[in-house]
């Protein structure tokens, strides 16, 4: 018992940092994101990078960073002035958002110092510039249904359409993220409930609900199964037949949306992401309150949410412009 208490403290202890380079804390605020913050290793890959290149950058200046104190507001103005100009690989200009991807992490870096007591550049200084709203794609109606059913019309052997059917319907059914409908093993799911619970962003648990249909088409898909792999949906090739890797990526989940939205004949660009704000979409319009949504979706801010009241305000605006006065229009005929 006290070998596993010993074992427990090495993996949750965490030590403050002492004063040292910009290159020694910036490791640091990654162990921090890790150990303290439970962040995901996705999102600790990206913050290295992010710092990574502002390091980078910053060392090559007349006068480099070598201490957090040496760390300015022109620094970061010079930085922000270098992100606007470079292009990727693509050979296009960083759009407004992957600009802000770094100067996010720069600045929860220097909150990380500031919290530490680590004099440097306060993380107030580094402005987000205000970004345009970005474009909310979801689908509803007639198009949501031909989309829902576009893996029933394909000639694919029976197990891969009864696959794609139940992510389709398990993704509008619960908002999932794409990595959380990828990560899910079939023994998460437990189909004799309407409910199960899903590990989102963060670290966090959320209960997440099953639909009718949802349930059925996992059920006919998992009936079809042969395999033993604990994954929830697994790769198969054209034949139908599983494939050595296993689970289904993230990557290969987007690519099954597009094929479906064009065999649907929907030309917006839709993305997983898009079947999460048709289940947003979804339940505002059907009388749910924000709050409620916001549960349902994980966000742990509310404000994130709130991107979804535009597209519900357009929709009731639809909707009195159909009903509203109609009986007087007929009553002056």
């Amino acid at each position: 018992m006290l070998m596993l208490f010993k074992e427990k403290q090495l993996k949750t202890s965490y030590r403050l940092p002492e004063k040292s380079s910009v290159r020694l804390l910036v490791n640091d605020f990654l162990e921090y994101l890790e150990i303290e913050r439970n962040r995901s290793p996705l999102t600790i890959k990206n913050y290295k990078l992010y710092l990574e290149k502002f390091l980078s950058w910053a060392e090559k200046q007349p006068s480099p960073p070598k201490k957090p104190e040496e760390i300015t507001q022109e620094l970061v103005r010079n930085f922000r002035r270098q992100l606007a100009r470079t292009k990727n690989q693509k050979g296009e200009y960083l759009s407004p958002n992957t600009q802000n991807y770094y100067l996010i992490a720069l600045r929860s870096f220097l909150k990380y110092l500031s919290k530490h007591e680590i004099k440097s550049l306060a993380p107030e200084k580094v402005e987000l510039p205000k970004l345009q709203e970005r474009e909310i794609v979801f689908l509803e109606g007639k198009e949501l249904e031909d989309f829902l059913n576009a893996p029933l019309q394909t000639k694919e052997k029976d197990i891969i359409r009864l696959r794609d059917k139940a992510i389709l319907e398990l993704l509008f059914s619960t908002g999932l993220r794409v990595s959380e409908l990828t990560n899910l093993n079939i023994e998460d799911v437990n189909l004799k409930k309407d409910e199960f619970q899903v590990k989102g962003k963060g670290g966090k648990w959320r209960l997440v609900f099953l639909s009718n249909q949802a349930k059925y088409w996992l059920e006919k898909y998992l009936s079809k199964r042969k395999d033993t792999y604990p994954e929830l949906f697994v790769r198969l090739d054209r034949a139908g037949k599983n494939r050595k890797s296993g689970r289904l990526t993230p990557r290969s989940v987007q690519r099954i949306i597009k094929k479906y939205a064009k065999i649907a004949g929907i030309t917006k660009h839709l993305t997983p992401h898009g079947l999460r704000h048709s289940f947003a979409t979804d339940l505002l319009s059907g009388g749910a309150n924000i709050r409620e949504v916001q549960k349902m979706l994980g966000h742990s801010s509310l404000s994130t949410t709130q991107i979804y009241t535009h597209v519900t305000d357009a929709h009731l605006k639809r909707v009195y412009q159909a009903f509203h006065d109609k009986q007087r229009e007929k009553n002056r005929n």
